[in-house]
């Protein structure tokens, strides 16, 4: 399929309706968790989450199995608001169980959807229980979606994670293992996947790998001093749970944890077909995962001082002539902490003497959100979450650094704080591409003509004036790979750099959807359409 033209595009019409997909109403980044055989298995669940509230803190929610009856008994409690608001101990009591799976949801400003949106998702069909969490973005949903409601099927949402549920039950599979697999098949885009039944735990990413998911064994935490297992969207979670790091899920792979797992220490895995390749998100290094992570088999912490090392190659601090205070460096917090170790240790390397030092005091009790009296005070928000460190930054060239810029109105509000703390001179940094692109994978970005580079044309001397700098220097989409990688940049280098390219893995279908009504010869089933 071609890709289509995002300055071209125009929302698709169904049954004379336009449908804007590329909206930020559900294009989420979640963190997803899961356990096995698990003594207490929603408490563990629940620390799982706290360890992954990073990933979404606009909702969370948690499915425990009791299974000591003669039917197992699938519990429920989801919720707004982060993790610890969420469950309370009484709640997590109530979760009583040794397998459980969470989820914490992250929806952008307007798209706080009801309830019913959140996850985990949990239905009874006619093959037994069946409870999902999903991290990502289908990139067929709005097909899938269309499918669906012309065969009559009721949905409760409009979250894309629900069409897993319906493409399962609509399975003609003899086995609910069967039967996932051949869901799993039929939807396209980004999707890590955690899944409950009534006899095993099953995790899934994508064949390209989009969102990371990795495995964990709890040593000892089962039934009679059995081991228990984990998944995680993140090790951070594993970590806080003190669970052992086995491996990755692997893109396309779907393992299977159940009593077999248990009795031998083996996972069963199958395999999906890969139509478009490797494409891991290169932003889960960038911004998105925990710097104390493990993501795609390498530390996040190590790969963010490789892309400042990069960076301080490409655009050095500026020179001063002798006898002059040497340049100071100020990290944005927190994520652009460990860029800026790596940026400042090579442009020193390279002959650019300058030093690290916080700029920012970041005040720990301001909340998500506050009221700001009228619209004269836009940056009352940014003051009262970040205040300048006059004795460091007074009469000092400062090179602020950030990890991305998107919109550009929270660095341009942090350069006037510099500025008004007396800096004799402010440059930026920025430790990844210009972002130019919207993405289709599960990132929450703006629309491309928010985008702060698109809103400047690519120009980076209009940028620099906007921002109020005296310079602006951005990595380069080679220099981000190479520095993630470690290795020459080659064009086959497994990793999605679409917000900064354009150019996407898994092309959006919802470019010229078809009007399902005018097509009488489609078949009655979706898995004999596909």
């Amino acid at each position: 399929m071609a890709m289509p033209s995002m300055e071209s595009w125009t929302p698709p019409v169904v049954d004379g309706v336009e449908i804007d997909v590329r909206g930020d109403k559900y294009n989420e980044k979640c963190g997803i968790f899961g356990c096995w055989n698990t003594e207490k298995a929603a408490h563990t669940t629940y620390y799982g989450m706290v360890g992954l509230q990073h990933r979404g803190q606009e909702g969370a929610g948690i499915v425990s199995v009791n299974m000591q009856g003669d039917v197992p008994d699938f519990k429920l409690h989801k919720g707004h608001g982060l993790v610890t608001d969420v469950f309370t101990p009484a709640a997590v009591e109530g979760l009583d169980g040794i397998h459980a799976i969470g989820h914490t949801r992250y929806s952008t400003a307007g798209g706080k959807s009801q309830l019913e949106g959140y996850q985990p998702f949990c239905v009874h069909y006619r093959m037994g229980n069946l409870a999902l969490a999903h991290n990502g973005n289908l990139s067929n949903a709005h097909e899938l979606r269309h499918f669906f409601e012309n065969q009559g099927v009721l949905t409760q949402s409009t979250v894309d994670s629900e069409l897993f549920l319906h493409l399962v039950s609509h399975s003609k599979r003899s086995s609910q293992v069967d039967q996932i697999f051949d869901a799993m098949t039929q939807v396209e885009g980004a999707f890590s996947v955690v899944l409950l039944t009534d006899t095993f735990m099953c995790a899934v990413r994508d064949p390209n790998g989009f969102r990371p998911l990795c495995i964990g064994r709890l040593k000892g935490r089962g039934p009679n001093g059995t081991d228990g297992y984990c998944v995680a969207s993140e090790t951070c979670a594993l970590d806080l749970c003190k669970a052992e790091y086995v491996r990755d899920v692997a893109p396309g792979e779907m393992v299977i944890i159940d009593r077999s797992t248990v009795a031998s220490g083996m996972f069963t895995s199958l395999h999906l077909p890969n139509k478009f390749g490797l494409s891991q998100c290169i932003f889960e290094y960038v911004y998105f995962a925990r710097p104390d992570s493990l993501v795609f088999g390498d530390s996040v912490t190590k790969v963010r001082r490789a892309h400042g090392r990069q960076l301080a190659r490409e655009h050095p601090v500026p020179k001063v002539a002798a006898g002059e205070l040497i340049p100071v460096v100020v990290p944005v917090p927190d994520s652009a902490t460990h860029a800026t170790i790596g940026f400042v240790n090579e442009c020193c390397a390279l002959g650019f003497p300058c030093e690290q030092d916080l700029g920012f005091f970041r005040n720990p009790y301001v909340g998500r959100s506050f009221i700001a009296p009228n619209q004269e005070n836009r940056d009352l928000k940014v003051r009262c979450k970040f205040n300048p460190m006059q004795h460091v930054v007074k009469d000092r060239i400062v090179v602020l650094l950030d990890d991305s810029i998107v919109r550009g109105t929270t660095a341009k509000q942090l350069i006037g704080l510099v500025k008004s703390a007396g800096a004799k001179e402010v440059h930026f940094r920025v430790a990844s591409p210009p972002v130019t692109d919207p993405c289709f994978y599960g990132m929450d970005f703006p629309s491309k003509k928010e985008l702060f580079a698109n809103a400047h044309m690519g120009d980076l001397k209009k940028m620099a004036e906007w921002l109020g700098v005296t310079s602006i220097g951005y990595l380069s989409p080679e220099g981000l790979v190479t520095s993630t990688t470690g290795k020459d940049f080659a064009p086959d280098h497994g990793f999605c750099r679409a917000c900064f390219t354009g150019v996407y893995p898994v092309p959006p279908s919802h470019v010229d959807l078809p009007v399902l009504e005018s097509k009488p010869d489609l078949p009655d089933n979706i898995f004999t359409k596909r």
